[in-house]
């Protein structure tokens, strides 16, 4: 293949793509590279994506084939590609499909009671041989003709297990309708008298989720951009079911919105809704719960008390709102309901704990990914300028810096008291935006706001103290308001347009992506997020 010195795509035989942001070809071939590679960092000029096993295997999961791909990146890649790499694509791809999950009435599988086991299809003696000689699976699975007998309970587990050992499973057994519950959109107009619509985009979510309806659809995971509707699309699934619901939410501001958003846009009443928090422990056809009340236990290695909660009621459907931070305790239970219909709602996959897998396995692989830029495009987010700014540390620190330990460096760079002194400016600057200050450490973050006389929120502000604040700061009544961490996730902020970044955890994905997305409802004018680093510093090593 001739060089096209064109084309944005680098491939590298690590499975590494590098796109050159600047070709005129660079936006259509990051879409056109989206559903088989991870993006891994976005810097000026050149982005790096991964193609994983993982990142196959969702492609393989919605029908994209090894000569698709091939097809994608010998159209886009400026060199020749590298010797063998469309063959290790082809060798990973070739995985996804050889074990299969089925009821026995559907095969050829021994006769047995279908309310206690399922079949798992595998026609490949060497996969068989492979699962065989594996001592944890072999403790949970029964060899018969041409594959093996597993107990329902041990559904997620030994999905879980499998692709640990590379080898993802296609599950089409049958999953449970659940207890009946009518609800319809109520389009149109809100209970609130508001015009609204639902999007294309997020009735083409809730059909990739739903398919036919037939095995193999009904759970899965929807992935979009922050303000892009996530909490409608999860909506739109319960009226195409139309059944009892559970949603699991990051925190009690979110359990409200969601409960707000029911009332405001579907034919749900007040009654048919339930909170399950720390403050309230309620149970309806609706019921939505947080995560931290979830994996509460009064002892460290004690029964988690409100696992009942997934047994109250014969749920049809369970939502994971932000699924990439799906607690590890969770991911028990979820090992064991696979039998429910379920969908799993984020921004991003990424993991800082890398278990994506568990995510793939337990709630289902990538259902559909809506290219940030084409919300964008569309009008449907904001645009949002970037800026980095670097500043020195003051000159009476720089010997401490120089002999403090490296937990110790991170934190003094990260509290660098000259940053006060740019967000003064910054907020001066924009007069016109509603601006989240957002940090990590509490002694910055009451600085930064007794200095702007702005409103704090922390872990330890009270969940009625915060819903006053956001809703005060939606009102206009407060310009800026200043947050830790607690707001990076489920925090619905329509006119927010401007956030400064002053500490985190740099390096984590994850967290910037949320909080680049608290700024990315539509608006009228651009959008701007602000990351202030120290100079010379760890930080900028992030």
């Amino acid at each position: 293949m001739p060089t096209q010195p064109e084309n944005p795509l680098i491939v590298q035989s690590d499975r590494t793509i590098l796109l050159d942001v600047h070709s005129p070809l660079a936006e259509e071939a990051q879409a056109a590279i989206m559903p088989f590679a991870e993006l891994e960092k976005s810097p000026e000029h050149i982005h790096t994506y991964k193609v994983s096993p993982l990142s196959l295997w969702n492609a393989a999961g919605v029908g994209v084939s090894p000569e698709g791909i091939k097809r994608t990146l010998q159209k886009y890649s400026r060199y020749a590609l590298p010797e063998g790499i469309l063959k290790s694509f082809n060798s990973t791809m070739a995985r996804y499909g050889k074990l299969t999950l089925l009821a026995p009435h559907e095969t050829g599988a021994p006769a047995v009671n279908p309310e206690s086991f399922l079949y798992l299809q595998c026609f490949d003696m060497a996969v068989r041989a492979e699962i065989e000689a594996n001592k944890s699976l072999s403790k949970r699975l029964v060899p018969c003709i041409d594959g093996f007998l597993v107990k329902l309970e041990d559904r997620g587990t030994v999905k879980w297990e499998l692709i640990n050992l590379g080898w993802p499973v296609t599950d089409m057994a049958p999953l449970k309708k659940g207890a009946n519950l009518e609800i319809n959109l109520r389009e149109g107009v809100s209970a609130a008298g508001i015009p609204w619509t639902i999007r294309d985009y997020q009735k083409d979510a809730a059909r990739a989720l739903n398919g036919n309806g037939g095995p193999g659809t009904g759970y899965g995971v929807i992935v979009m951009p922050c303000g892009a509707g996530k909490t409608i699309t999860g909506m739109a699934i319960m009226a195409a079911l139309q059944t009892n619901t559970l949603i699991l939410t990051t925190n009690t501001a979110a359990v409200h919105q969601w409960m707000d958003e029911l009332v405001d846009k579907t034919s749900l009443t007040r009654d048919e809704i339930a909170e399950y928090t720390g403050a309230s422990k309620g149970s309806a056809p609706v019921t939505i719960a947080t995560y931290q009340i979830l994996i509460w236990r009064r002892l460290k290695d004690g029964d988690f008390p409100h696992f009942k909660l997934f047994m109250e009621r014969p749920w049809g459907l369970i939502i994971y709102d932000e699924v990439h931070l799906l607690p590890a305790p969770v991911f028990r239970i979820t090992a064991e309901l696979q039998a429910v219909r379920r969908v799993g709602l984020t921004a991003t996959l990424i993991r800082e704990d890398g278990a994506e897998d568990a995510v793939f396995s337990l709630v289902g692989p990538k259902r559909y990914d809506v290219p940030w830029k084409d919300m964008e495009n569309a009008g449907w987010i904001a645009q949002a300028l970037c800026f980095e700014i670097r500043v020195p540390l003051p000159e009476n620190l720089k010997i401490s810096y120089a002999t403090a330990e490296k937990r110790e460096k991170f934190r003094m760079s990260s509290e660098n008291p000259v940053k006060i002194d740019i967000i003064r400016q910054l907020v001066e600057n924009h007069s016109d935006d509603h601006i989240l200050i957002i940090g990590q450490y509490i002694n910055q973050l009451n600085a930064i706001a007794l200095e702007l006389n702005a409103p704090l929120i922390t872990g330890k502000t009270a969940n009625k103290k915060r819903e006053q604040i956001y809703e005060a700061f939606r009102k206009g009544v407060h310009r800026i308001i200043v947050v830790s961490k607690v707001a990076n996730f489920a925090i619905d902020l329509p006119d927010a347009s401007m956030a400064i970044q002053v500490s985190g955890a740099f390096g984590s994905r994850q967290e910037e992506a949320q909080r680049l997305g608290r700024i990315l409802r539509p608006k009228k004018h651009n959008s701007y997020f602000y990351s202030i680093v120290s100079r010379y510093t760890v930080e900028e090593d992030f």
